[in-house]
């Protein structure tokens, strides 16, 4: 009978991740990032194509997907100066939107993989859209397995699964043309091969590849391996493991910013303060009081607009219920959680914006891992691993 009761879960889970992945086909959202991703594609499929033929290429596919994709006017509400004007300079001019591609070749993972759907014949649009459809669908698979070997009840787990499935950042970013869905995949089967399978190997591959995807997870994972280093002993790490394992990581990074054409200040400014329509070639100097001004202009505003207040009272909630002064254990706890909003309020330094849907992989781990304190009789730093196995 339980096995039964097994399977009859298994298969209205697999009907239902059918249903959603049909509503998300049929409900992308248009975001111009697309318009370089596509670019990419193109330019990695064709590399002798001239910068003018794959700018046609793309806004002739695009225009069919988006009428309004020429619409866009100054008036328009933007958060940097000339951003609307930019979008539409863009679509006119071939060299500024050749120097925009540089802006996401920083997601060579991403792209990556959105290349591999084009070369199994899908369209430009479909194999983007299709790399954050299929990240959402192996989320959820994911998540209904780590909640059933935590939980140890099938019922249960797929009711929490279903509900993080209608999470709204996690539905926004498996509509956009995004790399946030895949980073999030990633960064969640780093800590599912590193706690429930007990695969060092895996959990620094999927690591590795989460940053290649979205290079920011990098400050994250350099602050759990710090707090990984504290507890080698529990965990049985061997020294050289663990110090094999983070170089490889930091070996994803650098690569990235060696072949990286666009620094970090050129980044700040074209996002948040004045567009540059030549980002290499002639880029606007960086004035660092405009760095200030905006960082203490929008930091209130933007911690509260994210989930990240309201996820730190379940937090102290949970944690404050068994916290003791000499425990090793609630240290470690909320060491982990620390490093998490010390990695958040790091990359708002560099980058000051905390949209959800570039947020669900922090919010899906500190939301996973209050179930297990929750729900565990283990403790969260026991058994996770052992070096070599």
């Amino acid at each position: 009978m339980l096995k039964k009761s097994k399977s009859t879960f298994v298969f209205i889970f697999s009907i239902y991740l059918c249903l959603m992945s049909y509503y998300l086909y049929t409900h992308q959202y248009y975001n111009a990032d697309i318009e370089a991703y596509a670019g990419l594609i193109y330019k990695a499929e064709y590399p002798d194509m001239a910068i003018e033929d794959i700018h046609k290429k793309v806004y002739t596919e695009l225009k069919g997907t988006n009428p309004k994709l020429f619409g866009i006017t100054p008036q328009d509400e933007e958060i940097a100066i000339g951003e609307n004007t930019y979008y539409k300079i863009l679509s006119e001019n071939p060299k500024a939107y050749g120097e925009e591609l540089q802006l996401f070749s920083v997601k060579p993972f991403y792209n990556f993989v959105n290349l591999m759907f084009f070369k199994l014949g899908f369209k430009m649009t479909t194999s983007v859209f299709l790399t954050s459809i299929l990240s959402y669908v192996l989320i959820l698979v994911l998540l209904f397995c780590y909640l059933i070997s935590i939980l140890k009840n099938y019922p249960l787990a797929f009711i929490i699964t279903i509900l993080i499935s209608l999470f709204k950042p996690l539905l926004e970013a498996s509509r956009h043309a995004s790399a946030d869905s895949l980073s999030c995949l990633l960064l969640l089967a780093s800590f599912y091969a590193f706690m429930v399978r007990k695969n060092h190997f895996a959990a620094t591959i999927f690591a590795m590849l989460c940053v290649l995807t979205r290079p920011e997870y990098f400050i994250l994972y350099s602050f759990l391996y710090i707090l990984i280093y504290f507890h080698k002993n529990i965990l049985r790490i061997k020294m050289n493991h663990l110090f094999l394992s983070y170089g490889y990581i930091f070996l994803s990074f650098f690569l990235i910013q060696y072949f990286n054409q666009i620094s970090w200040s050129t980044l700040f400014m074209n996002q948040f303060t004045k567009v540059q329509i030549y980002p290499i070639s002639n880029p606007d100097p960086f004035y660092f009081p405009d760095y200030l001004n905006y960082i203490k202009k929008s930091m209130l505003l933007e911690f509260n607009g994210s989930y990240f207040s309201l996820l730190l009272i379940f937090i102290v909630i949970i944690l404050a219920n068994t916290f003791s002064l000499r425990s090793k254990r609630s240290w470690a706890q909320c060491l982990f959680f620390a490093a998490i909003y010390a990695s958040v309020f790091l990359r708002f330094l560099i980058f000051p914006s905390l949209v959800n849907r570039m947020m669900i992989g922090f919010y899906l781990l500190i939301i996973l891992s209050l179930i297990y304190i929750q729900n565990s009789k283990t403790d969260i730093f026991k058994n996770s691993l052992e070096a070599g196995k």
